[in-house]
C-alpha cells in the first residue's frame, strides 16, 4: 500500500500530508465514503461540526475495522459556538457524534472578526484545555489572516500547530503562507482544486497530459511538492483512488513554476473573506 509521508507538527505529533475530506458529502453517504477512503489507503479524515457529517465519520471508521491510533481525525469547531461554554460543549458533541474520546486535530473554523465583539482569544484558550486534557491531540486555527496569528501569539501560550486556509494555483495565499511557516504553522489547504476551477486551466491541462495524469492529481501532486497538506473530497470511488495516486510520480521544477505563476491573488479566491465572513 501507497506510503503517505508525514508532516511533523510544531507539537511533537505527525499529521498524514494527504488525506480524505467530506465537506459537503450527505451525512448519510459519508459512513460509505470514508469506509471506501480508508480501504484505498487514506488514513487522515477532515470534517467538522458545520459538515453535520461527524457521526458518519465515526461509523465509517468503526467499520473500516482500522484501530484508532491507524487514523488521524480532524473536526473544527462549529462558528455558533465561539463563546467558552459553548466551545466546550460542542467538543463534547464533537465527540459523541464521532464516538471517540478525542481527535487528533481541532481547528477553530473561522476568526470571526465582526462577530464575538472581535474576541476568538478566548476561543483559542478553550482550545488550549482540549489539548491539555487530551481530547484533542493537537489544536490549530482555519482561515486565519496574519493579524489574526499574531494576536493569539501576543495573548496566548500556544502557537496553532496548523493553519487550514484556501490555497490553489490561483490563489497562493503567499503572505499567511510564508508567516505560518515562519512561526512553525504547517499549512493545511482547503478548496485544492479552486471548486474545480483549475483543471481546465490550459497550463495544468498541458502539465497533465506530458506526464501522463489527471489535471486533478497534476493539482494535488503540486501542493504535495510545495509541503502542503491536503484532503481532496469526493464521494466517487473512481475519483477517491485517483486523488490517493500521488506518490508515484513527480513535477519538475518547470512545472511546478508555471502552475504556481497562475496565481492571481485576491482575484482567484473562491470562498469568502476571513476579515469579512460573519456566518454564525
Amino acid at each position: 500500500m501507497t506510503q503517505v509521508p508525514d508532516i511533523k507538527l510544531n507539537d511533537g505529533n505527525t499529521i498524514p500530508q494527504l488525506g480524505f475530506g467530506v465537506f459537503q458529502i450527505d451525512p448519510a453517504e459519508t459512513a460509505s465514503a470514508v469506509e471506501r477512503a480508508l480501504a484505498v489507503g487514506y488514513r487522515h479524515i477532515d470534517t467538522a461540526e458545520g459538515y453535520q457529517n461527524e457521526a458518519g465519520v465515526g461509523e465509517g471508521f468503526r467499520a473500516s475495522g482500522l484501530s484508532r491510533d491507524e487514523v488521524f481525525i480532524t473536526s473544527k469547531l462549529d462558528n455558533s459556538k465561539h463563546e467558552p461554554d459553548d466551545a466546550r460543549a460542542a467538543m463534547d458533541e464533537t465527540l459523541s457524534q464521532l464516538g471517540l474520546d478525542h481527535v487528533d486535530l481541532f481547528l477553530i473554523h473561522w476568526p470571526l472578526p465582526t462577530l464575538y465583539d472581535g474576541d476568538y482569544v478566548s476561543t483559542w484558550k478553550v482550545m488550549e484545555e482540549f489539548k491539555a486534557d487530551g481530547r484533542a491531540r493537537s489544536i490549530g486555527v482555519s482561515n486565519f489572516q496574519v493579524d489574526h496569528l499574531k494576536k493569539l501569539a501576543a495573548e496566548t501560550d500556544t502557537v496553532p500547530a496548523v493553519n487550514q486556509i484556501e490555497l490553489h494555483p490561483y490563489l497562493l495565499n503567499d503572505e499567511v503562507r510564508s508567516y505560518g511557516e515562519s512561526q512553525g504553522i504547517a499549512t493545511e489547504a482547503w478548496s485544492p482544486i479552486a471548486q474545480g476551477g483549475v483543471l481546465d486551466d490550459p497550463v495544468i491541462t498541458e502539465i497533465a497530459s506530458a506526464v501522463g495524469r489527471t489535471p486533478a492529481q497534476v493539482v494535488l501532486r503540486w501542493h504535495i511538492q510545495r509541503d502542503s497538506i491536503v484532503f481532496p473530497k469526493s464521494n466517487t470511488p473512481e475519483r477517491i483512488e485517483e486523488n490517493f495516486a500521488l506518490f508515484d510520480f513527480e513535477l519538475d521544477d518547470d512545472a511546478m513554476e508555471r502552475i504556481t505563476g497562475l496565481d492571481r491573488g485576491e482575484d482567484g479566491r473562491t470562498g469568502p473573506h476571513p476579515d469579512t465572513f460573519d456566518r454564525a
